[in-house]
């Protein structure tokens, strides 16, 4: 199904007239069994396409939150393999949820490009975002997923111009993923709008939906987000309850869900209320 879980998901969002609520996870943060418990709920919690990371030692888009839950999830073991087999566990549950991987070129390659395409195909996967490479170096990458029916997700930027945005359309498939600030995830705050005006040429120039990421971990923000954008982001705010929580003494998954819950409703209802 791949691709067409993703596409048929925002179809139907578009239809009812309301943005995506994206909500992103670490794999293994802080270890398989509690990333499963989190990952089987955050549909239920209202999460309408979930995001997954795959863990790097070397992070390079990742703020101080995710860095800290990817080491996490490193120390309690966790693989790319391992990733995967979160997914497949996740699919014997929910079929419907779309489910897309974020990480880093490095371990696909170690893996090999076109047996990790079709292994994240049987797993389960719908879309990928691998942060660290660009359309110039991606030919390769994006034929082994084009051949496993898996979309390629490219990110835009407040500095990509009207050329480089063409590149990034060009292999563009599922969505586009606007990195609504300069820097990395969870440091600064997303202004919607100075979102907006972007969001606007990204759409003018293609025909995919538009998911706002990076800065968005309040309520209010996520709502504010979802009046100009097709999807909102979140993953920082959900990572940083699984760090509290364990600070606490505490079991990590309700603290995550009942955030993903606010931030979900939030999003569900942006465009249903005046702003005030």
């Amino acid at each position: 199904m791949s691709r067409a879980r993703l596409e048929k998901r925002f179809a139907a969002l578009k239809a009812e007239g309301r943005a995506a609520f994206v909500a992103y996870i670490m794999a293994g943060d802080p270890d398989a069994a509690t990333a499963l418990e989190i990952l089987e709920g955050l549909a239920t919690a209202g999460a309408d396409v979930i995001e997954l990371g795959f863990p790097f030692s070397d992070p390079m888009a990742d703020g101080p939150s995710i860095q800290l839950g990817a080491q996490r999830a490193l120390k309690a073991g966790m693989t790319l393999k391992g990733t995967l087999e979160l997914v497949r566990r996740f699919r014997e549950g929910d079929q419907t949820t779309p489910l897309i991987l974020m990480g880093y070129l490095n371990p696909l390659e170690t893996h090999g490009l076109k047996a990790f395409a079709a292994d994240a195909a049987d797993a389960g996967v719908d879309g990928m975002i691998v942060v660290d490479c660009p359309p110039e170096e991606s030919q390769e990458l994006d034929d082994a997923l084009a051949g496993a029916d898996i979309s390629r997700i490219w990110l835009a930027t407040p500095t990509t111009d009207d050329e480089r945005l063409k590149a990034v359309l060009k292999g563009s498939s599922g969505f586009v993923y606007y990195v609504s600030v300069t820097g990395v995830t969870g440091v600064k705050e997303a202004d919607a709008s100075a979102v907006a005006p972007h969001v606007k040429r990204i759409k003018a120039a293609s025909s995919l939906p538009v998911a706002v990421g990076f800065g968005i971990k309040t309520p209010e923000r996520a709502a504010a987000v979802a009046r100009v954008a097709d999807g909102v982001v979140v993953g920082s705010a959900l990572v940083e309850e699984i760090a509290q929580a364990l600070a606490r003494n505490e079991t990590p998954a309700p603290k995550v869900l009942e955030t993903a819950r606010r931030l979900a409703q939030a999003v569900r209802e942006a465009r249903e209320k005046t702003p005030v």
